[in-house]
Protein backbone atom coordinates (compact mmCIF):
# COMPACT_ATOMS: atom_id res chain seq x y z
CA UNK A 1 0.00 0.00 0.00
CA UNK A 2 1.27 3.49 -0.81
CA UNK A 3 1.58 6.20 1.78
CA UNK A 4 -1.46 8.38 2.43
CA UNK A 5 -2.37 11.06 -0.08
CA UNK A 6 -4.78 13.98 -0.06
CA UNK A 7 -7.39 11.69 -1.66
CA UNK A 8 -7.69 9.67 1.56
CA UNK A 9 -7.53 12.31 4.26
CA UNK A 10 -9.73 12.30 7.35
CA UNK A 11 -11.98 14.94 5.80
CA UNK A 12 -12.35 12.89 2.65
CA UNK A 13 -13.24 9.77 4.63
CA UNK A 14 -15.85 11.64 6.68
CA UNK A 15 -17.36 13.17 3.55
CA UNK A 16 -17.64 9.72 1.98
CA UNK A 17 -19.18 8.10 5.06
CA UNK A 18 -21.81 10.81 5.42
CA UNK A 19 -23.20 9.82 2.04
CA UNK A 20 -24.01 6.38 3.45
CA UNK A 21 -24.52 6.64 7.23
CA UNK A 22 -24.75 9.11 10.10
CA UNK A 23 -21.40 10.32 11.48
CA UNK A 24 -20.56 12.15 14.70
CA UNK A 25 -17.20 13.94 14.82
CA UNK A 26 -15.50 14.75 18.12
CA UNK A 27 -12.66 17.28 18.25
CA UNK A 28 -10.01 18.01 20.83
CA UNK A 29 -9.54 21.50 22.24
CA UNK A 30 -6.83 22.32 19.69
CA UNK A 31 -9.07 21.17 16.83
CA UNK A 32 -6.52 18.97 15.08
CA UNK A 33 -7.21 15.71 16.90
CA UNK A 34 -10.55 14.42 15.59
CA UNK A 35 -12.56 11.18 15.84
CA UNK A 36 -15.41 10.00 13.58
CA UNK A 37 -18.10 7.73 15.07
CA UNK A 38 -20.89 5.91 13.20
CA UNK A 39 -23.81 5.14 15.59
CA UNK A 40 -25.73 3.07 13.03
CA UNK A 41 -22.65 0.88 12.44
CA UNK A 42 -22.66 -0.46 16.00
CA UNK A 43 -21.22 2.77 17.39
CA UNK A 44 -17.83 2.21 15.77
CA UNK A 45 -15.04 4.74 15.89
CA UNK A 46 -14.55 4.58 12.14
CA UNK A 47 -11.39 6.65 11.92
CA UNK A 48 -9.39 9.44 13.54
CA UNK A 49 -6.69 11.96 12.71
CA UNK A 50 -4.03 14.05 14.41
CA UNK A 51 -4.05 16.66 11.63
CA UNK A 52 -7.61 17.93 11.22
CA UNK A 53 -9.61 17.40 8.01
CA UNK A 54 -6.46 17.39 5.87
CA UNK A 55 -4.60 14.97 8.14
CA UNK A 56 -3.95 11.27 7.73
CA UNK A 57 -7.01 9.06 8.30
CA UNK A 58 -5.89 6.17 10.50
CA UNK A 59 -8.84 3.79 10.50
CA UNK A 60 -9.50 1.33 7.68
CA UNK A 61 -12.88 1.92 5.99
CA UNK A 62 -14.52 -0.55 3.64
CA UNK A 63 -15.77 1.90 1.04
CA UNK A 64 -16.95 -0.80 -1.35
CA UNK A 65 -19.21 -2.42 1.24
CA UNK A 66 -20.57 0.90 2.53
CA UNK A 67 -21.32 2.15 -0.98
CA UNK A 68 -23.13 -1.10 -1.86
CA UNK A 69 -25.77 -0.26 0.75
CA UNK A 70 -26.79 -3.81 1.60
CA UNK A 71 -25.38 -6.36 4.06
CA UNK A 72 -23.57 -9.52 3.04
CA UNK A 73 -23.36 -12.99 4.59
CA UNK A 74 -21.04 -14.03 7.42
CA UNK A 75 -19.58 -10.62 8.32
CA UNK A 76 -19.97 -7.00 7.29
CA UNK A 77 -16.48 -5.59 7.75
CA UNK A 78 -17.33 -1.91 7.46
CA UNK A 79 -14.04 -1.11 9.17
CA UNK A 80 -13.38 1.12 12.12
CA UNK A 81 -10.51 1.44 14.58
CA UNK A 82 -12.65 0.67 17.65
CA UNK A 83 -15.56 -1.67 17.06
CA UNK A 84 -17.59 -3.56 19.65
CA UNK A 85 -17.84 -7.35 19.47
CA UNK A 86 -18.76 -10.15 21.86
CA UNK A 87 -16.64 -13.26 22.50
CA UNK A 88 -16.15 -16.14 22.21
CA UNK A 89 -15.89 -16.64 18.47
CA UNK A 90 -15.25 -20.41 18.45
CA UNK A 91 -15.71 -23.44 20.67
CA UNK A 92 -18.64 -25.02 22.46
CA UNK A 93 -19.71 -21.62 23.86
CA UNK A 94 -19.31 -19.68 20.61
CA UNK A 95 -21.89 -17.06 19.62
CA UNK A 96 -20.73 -17.21 15.97
CA UNK A 97 -21.58 -20.88 15.25
CA UNK A 98 -24.88 -22.74 15.54
CA UNK A 99 -25.04 -25.99 17.48
CA UNK A 100 -23.48 -29.00 15.77
CA UNK A 101 -22.08 -27.28 12.67
CA UNK A 102 -18.42 -27.57 11.64
CA UNK A 103 -16.07 -24.81 12.72
CA UNK A 104 -15.31 -23.45 9.26
CA UNK A 105 -15.90 -20.28 7.26
CA UNK A 106 -19.05 -21.63 5.58
CA UNK A 107 -20.78 -21.99 8.99
CA UNK A 108 -19.35 -18.89 10.69
CA UNK A 109 -21.79 -15.97 11.05
CA UNK A 110 -21.26 -12.75 12.99
CA UNK A 111 -24.23 -12.09 15.31
CA UNK A 112 -26.47 -9.40 13.83
CA UNK A 113 -26.45 -7.15 16.95
CA UNK A 114 -22.70 -6.58 16.50
CA UNK A 115 -22.67 -6.77 12.71
CA UNK A 116 -25.65 -5.07 11.05
CA UNK A 117 -27.96 -3.61 13.70
CA UNK A 118 -27.63 0.05 14.79
CA UNK A 119 -26.73 1.25 18.27
CA UNK A 120 -28.82 4.04 19.80
CA UNK A 121 -27.05 7.38 20.18
CA UNK A 122 -28.20 8.20 23.71
CA UNK A 123 -26.29 11.46 24.15
CA UNK A 124 -23.55 13.69 22.77
CA UNK A 125 -21.92 15.74 25.53
CA UNK A 126 -19.04 18.03 24.53
CA UNK A 127 -16.15 15.66 23.79
CA UNK A 128 -17.97 12.35 24.19
CA UNK A 129 -20.92 10.27 23.02
CA UNK A 130 -23.02 7.67 24.80
CA UNK A 131 -24.48 4.69 22.92
CA UNK A 132 -26.58 1.73 24.00
CA UNK A 133 -27.99 -1.50 22.62
CA UNK A 134 -30.18 -4.33 23.95
CA UNK A 135 -29.21 -7.74 22.63
CA UNK A 136 -30.18 -11.40 22.65
CA UNK A 137 -27.49 -13.92 21.75
CA UNK A 138 -27.56 -17.74 21.54
CA UNK A 139 -24.39 -19.78 21.94
CA UNK A 140 -23.34 -23.10 20.38
CA UNK A 141 -24.74 -25.14 23.28
CA UNK A 142 -28.12 -23.35 23.21
CA UNK A 143 -27.69 -20.94 26.12
CA UNK A 144 -29.67 -17.72 25.61
CA UNK A 145 -28.16 -14.42 26.79
CA UNK A 146 -30.13 -11.23 27.30
CA UNK A 147 -27.89 -8.21 27.77
CA UNK A 148 -27.56 -4.47 27.47
CA UNK A 149 -24.47 -2.79 26.03
CA UNK A 150 -23.54 0.70 27.18
CA UNK A 151 -20.71 2.32 25.27
CA UNK A 152 -19.10 5.69 25.97
CA UNK A 153 -16.54 7.12 23.53
CA UNK A 154 -14.53 10.21 24.43
CA UNK A 155 -11.61 12.06 22.95
CA UNK A 156 -8.60 12.56 25.22
CA UNK A 157 -6.74 15.85 25.43
CA UNK A 158 -2.94 15.80 25.45
CA UNK A 159 -2.75 16.14 29.24
CA UNK A 160 -5.22 13.25 29.68
CA UNK A 161 -3.32 11.07 27.20
CA UNK A 162 -0.05 11.82 28.99
CA UNK A 163 -1.60 10.86 32.33
CA UNK A 164 -2.97 7.60 30.91
CA UNK A 165 0.43 6.65 29.49
CA UNK A 166 2.40 8.01 32.42
CA UNK A 167 4.87 10.07 30.40
CA UNK A 168 5.14 13.60 28.98
CA UNK A 169 3.99 14.17 25.41
CA UNK A 170 5.90 16.99 23.69
CA UNK A 171 3.90 19.64 21.86
CA UNK A 172 6.02 19.02 18.76
CA UNK A 173 4.26 15.68 18.22
CA UNK A 174 0.93 15.61 16.43
CA UNK A 175 -1.44 13.30 18.28
CA UNK A 176 -4.98 12.08 18.72
CA UNK A 177 -6.20 9.84 21.51
CA UNK A 178 -9.60 8.44 22.41
CA UNK A 179 -11.10 5.74 24.60
CA UNK A 180 -14.17 3.57 24.61
CA UNK A 181 -15.66 2.51 27.93
CA UNK A 182 -17.78 -0.58 27.31
CA UNK A 183 -20.18 -2.26 29.72
CA UNK A 184 -22.36 -5.35 29.33
CA UNK A 185 -25.16 -6.03 31.82
CA UNK A 186 -27.03 -9.30 32.28
CA UNK A 187 -30.66 -8.25 31.75
CA UNK A 188 -32.00 -11.81 31.86
CA UNK A 189 -33.46 -13.83 34.73
CA UNK A 190 -30.65 -16.41 34.98
CA UNK A 191 -27.03 -16.11 36.07
CA UNK A 192 -24.26 -16.60 33.51
CA UNK A 193 -22.20 -19.58 34.63
CA UNK A 194 -19.15 -21.38 33.28
CA UNK A 195 -20.91 -24.66 32.61
CA UNK A 196 -23.28 -23.15 30.04
CA UNK A 197 -20.94 -20.47 28.67
CA UNK A 198 -19.82 -16.94 29.42
CA UNK A 199 -19.43 -13.85 27.26
CA UNK A 200 -16.73 -11.19 27.05
CA UNK A 201 -16.35 -7.66 25.74
CA UNK A 202 -14.14 -7.73 22.65
CA UNK A 203 -12.85 -4.52 21.05
CA UNK A 204 -11.17 -4.67 17.65
CA UNK A 205 -9.34 -1.88 15.85
CA UNK A 206 -8.97 -2.08 12.05
CA UNK A 207 -6.14 -0.02 10.57
CA UNK A 208 -4.69 0.70 7.14
CA UNK A 209 -1.83 -1.69 6.34
CA UNK A 210 1.42 -0.98 4.53
CA UNK A 211 4.60 -2.91 3.65
CA UNK A 212 6.34 -0.76 6.29
CA UNK A 213 3.95 -1.47 9.19
CA UNK A 214 5.02 -3.71 12.07
CA UNK A 215 2.72 -4.73 14.93
CA UNK A 216 4.43 -4.80 18.33
CA UNK A 217 3.07 -6.87 21.21
CA UNK A 218 5.09 -6.72 24.47
CA UNK A 219 4.95 -9.82 26.67
CA UNK A 220 5.88 -10.97 30.14
CA UNK A 221 9.03 -13.08 29.91
CA UNK A 222 9.45 -16.29 31.88
CA UNK A 223 9.45 -20.08 31.62
CA UNK A 224 6.66 -21.82 29.71
CA UNK A 225 6.18 -24.24 32.59
CA UNK A 226 4.95 -21.32 34.72
CA UNK A 227 3.47 -18.90 32.16
CA UNK A 228 2.58 -21.11 29.21
CA UNK A 229 3.55 -20.49 25.57
CA UNK A 230 4.58 -16.95 24.65
CA UNK A 231 2.22 -16.73 21.69
CA UNK A 232 -0.73 -18.59 20.19
CA UNK A 233 -0.19 -18.46 16.43
CA UNK A 234 -2.34 -21.43 15.43
CA UNK A 235 -5.64 -19.67 14.63
CA UNK A 236 -5.36 -19.94 10.85
CA UNK A 237 -2.29 -22.14 10.64
CA UNK A 238 1.14 -21.47 12.09
CA UNK A 239 2.50 -18.03 11.18
CA UNK A 240 5.71 -18.25 9.11
CA UNK A 241 8.92 -17.03 10.75
CA UNK A 242 9.33 -14.26 8.17
CA UNK A 243 6.04 -12.74 9.41
CA UNK A 244 6.33 -13.26 13.18
CA UNK A 245 9.46 -12.67 15.27
CA UNK A 246 9.75 -13.44 18.98
CA UNK A 247 12.30 -11.07 20.54
CA UNK A 248 13.35 -10.84 24.19
CA UNK A 249 10.62 -8.38 25.21
CA UNK A 250 8.08 -8.23 22.40
CA UNK A 251 6.58 -9.93 19.38
CA UNK A 252 6.96 -8.36 15.94
CA UNK A 253 4.16 -9.24 13.51
CA UNK A 254 3.75 -7.95 9.96
CA UNK A 255 0.83 -5.58 9.37
CA UNK A 256 0.94 -5.52 5.58
CA UNK A 257 -2.57 -6.88 4.88
CA UNK A 258 -1.13 -9.50 2.53
CA UNK A 259 -1.26 -12.76 4.52
CA UNK A 260 -4.18 -14.05 6.61
CA UNK A 261 -2.79 -14.74 10.06
CA UNK A 262 -3.60 -14.17 13.70
CA UNK A 263 -1.77 -14.23 17.03
CA UNK A 264 -2.86 -14.04 20.65
CA UNK A 265 -1.37 -13.74 24.12
CA UNK A 266 -2.76 -15.26 27.30
CA UNK A 267 -3.45 -13.18 30.44
CA UNK A 268 -0.24 -14.55 31.98
CA UNK A 269 1.82 -13.24 29.05
CA UNK A 270 -0.07 -10.16 27.87
CA UNK A 271 0.71 -6.66 29.07
CA UNK A 272 -1.91 -3.88 29.13
CA UNK A 273 -0.58 -2.32 25.92
CA UNK A 274 0.26 -3.17 22.31
CA UNK A 275 0.82 -1.12 19.18
CA UNK A 276 2.23 -0.71 15.70
CA UNK A 277 4.65 1.47 13.78
CA UNK A 278 4.19 2.64 10.19
CA UNK A 279 7.73 3.60 9.19
CA UNK A 280 6.65 5.11 5.85
CA UNK A 281 4.28 7.66 7.39
CA UNK A 282 6.12 7.85 10.75
CA UNK A 283 2.98 6.99 12.71
CA UNK A 284 3.22 5.26 16.08
CA UNK A 285 -0.04 3.68 17.25
CA UNK A 286 -0.64 2.47 20.80
CA UNK A 287 -3.56 0.56 22.29
CA UNK A 288 -3.98 0.49 26.07
CA UNK A 289 -6.73 -1.42 27.87
CA UNK A 290 -8.03 -2.36 31.32
CA UNK A 291 -6.49 -5.66 32.45
CA UNK A 292 -7.55 -6.79 35.95
CA UNK A 293 -4.64 -8.06 38.04
CA UNK A 294 -4.54 -11.82 38.63
CA UNK A 295 -7.58 -12.70 36.50
CA UNK A 296 -6.93 -15.64 34.18
CA UNK A 297 -10.38 -16.71 32.91
CA UNK A 298 -10.73 -15.41 29.35
CA UNK A 299 -13.05 -16.93 26.75
CA UNK A 300 -11.39 -19.16 24.17
CA UNK A 301 -12.12 -18.28 20.53
CA UNK A 302 -10.29 -21.16 18.83
CA UNK A 303 -12.43 -22.80 16.12
CA UNK A 304 -12.74 -26.23 17.78
CA UNK A 305 -14.40 -28.01 20.67
CA UNK A 306 -12.06 -26.90 23.44
CA UNK A 307 -10.52 -28.68 26.40
CA UNK A 308 -10.12 -25.33 28.17
CA UNK A 309 -12.90 -22.92 27.13
CA UNK A 310 -11.64 -20.29 29.61
CA UNK A 311 -7.99 -20.49 28.61
CA UNK A 312 -8.33 -17.84 25.91
CA UNK A 313 -6.32 -14.81 24.92
CA UNK A 314 -6.35 -11.31 26.39
CA UNK A 315 -4.94 -9.54 23.32
CA UNK A 316 -4.93 -10.50 19.67
CA UNK A 317 -3.65 -9.15 16.39
CA UNK A 318 -4.93 -10.13 12.96
CA UNK A 319 -3.33 -9.46 9.60
CA UNK A 320 -5.74 -9.76 6.71
CA UNK A 321 -5.18 -11.66 3.50
CA UNK A 322 -6.95 -14.19 1.24
CA UNK A 323 -8.45 -17.17 3.07
CA UNK A 324 -7.19 -19.40 0.26
CA UNK A 325 -5.17 -18.90 -2.94
CA UNK A 326 -7.08 -16.92 -5.52
CA UNK A 327 -9.72 -15.69 -3.06
CA UNK A 328 -10.38 -12.06 -2.21
CA UNK A 329 -9.39 -10.76 1.19
CA UNK A 330 -11.84 -8.99 3.49
CA UNK A 331 -9.73 -5.85 3.50
CA UNK A 332 -6.86 -5.46 3.42
CA UNK A 333 -6.32 -4.24 7.00
CA UNK A 334 -4.67 -5.27 10.22
CA UNK A 335 -6.21 -5.40 13.69
CA UNK A 336 -5.22 -4.66 17.28
CA UNK A 337 -7.69 -6.37 19.63
CA UNK A 338 -8.32 -6.52 23.39
CA UNK A 339 -10.79 -8.48 25.52
CA UNK A 340 -12.33 -8.35 28.96
CA UNK A 341 -12.25 -11.40 31.24
CA UNK A 342 -15.07 -13.92 30.93
CA UNK A 343 -18.19 -12.39 32.49
CA UNK A 344 -19.81 -14.60 35.14
CA UNK A 345 -22.75 -12.30 35.93
CA UNK A 346 -25.79 -12.59 38.15
CA UNK A 347 -29.01 -10.97 36.85
CA UNK A 348 -28.33 -7.23 36.87
CA UNK A 349 -24.57 -7.82 37.11
CA UNK A 350 -22.18 -5.85 34.90
CA UNK A 351 -18.62 -6.06 33.55
CA UNK A 352 -16.68 -3.11 32.07
CA UNK A 353 -13.77 -2.91 29.65
CA UNK A 354 -11.83 0.21 28.63
CA UNK A 355 -9.90 0.36 25.34
CA UNK A 356 -7.74 3.40 24.46
CA UNK A 357 -6.17 4.24 21.11
CA UNK A 358 -3.31 6.73 20.61
CA UNK A 359 -1.73 7.90 17.34
CA UNK A 360 1.45 9.97 17.21
CA UNK A 361 3.12 11.59 14.20
CA UNK A 362 6.40 13.47 14.20
CA UNK A 363 10.16 13.24 14.50
CA UNK A 364 11.42 9.69 14.92
CA UNK A 365 13.55 10.73 17.90
CA UNK A 366 10.43 11.75 19.81
CA UNK A 367 8.44 8.71 18.68
CA UNK A 368 11.34 6.52 19.74
CA UNK A 369 11.11 7.77 23.34
CA UNK A 370 7.44 6.80 23.50
CA UNK A 371 8.03 3.39 21.91
CA UNK A 372 10.80 2.60 24.41
CA UNK A 373 8.76 3.76 27.40
CA UNK A 374 5.47 2.04 26.48
CA UNK A 375 6.34 -0.89 24.22
CA UNK A 376 9.79 -1.59 25.65
CA UNK A 377 11.49 -1.54 22.24
CA UNK A 378 13.06 1.15 20.06
CA UNK A 379 12.06 2.12 16.54
CA UNK A 380 15.38 0.63 15.42
CA UNK A 381 14.39 -2.68 17.04
CA UNK A 382 11.06 -2.58 15.23
CA UNK A 383 12.45 -1.72 11.80
CA UNK A 384 15.32 -4.19 12.03
CA UNK A 385 13.05 -7.12 12.94
CA UNK A 386 12.77 -8.18 9.30
CA UNK A 387 16.40 -7.67 8.29
CA UNK A 388 18.28 -10.87 7.55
Amino acid sequence: MKTKTAAVTFGNDVEFMRKHTSVVVLSGAAGQGQVAIAPDLQGRVMTSTAGGPEGLSYGWINRKLMAAGKPVEHINPYGGEDRFWIGPEGGQFSVFFKNGVPFDLDHWFTPAPVDTEPFELAAKIRNRVLLKKDMRLDNYTGTVFSLRVDREIRILERIQAAAALGLPLPASLKMVAFESNNRITNTGDNPWIKDSGLLSVWILGMFNPSPDTTIVVPFTAGPEMRLGPIVNDAYFGKVPSDRLKVAAKALFFKGDGCYRSKIGLSPRRAKPVLGSYDAANKVLTLVQYSKPEGVVDYVNSMWEIQKDPYGGDTVNSYNDGPAKPGAESLGPFYELETSSPAAALQPGGMIAHTHRTFHFEGAEAELDKIAKAILGVSLKDIQSAWKK
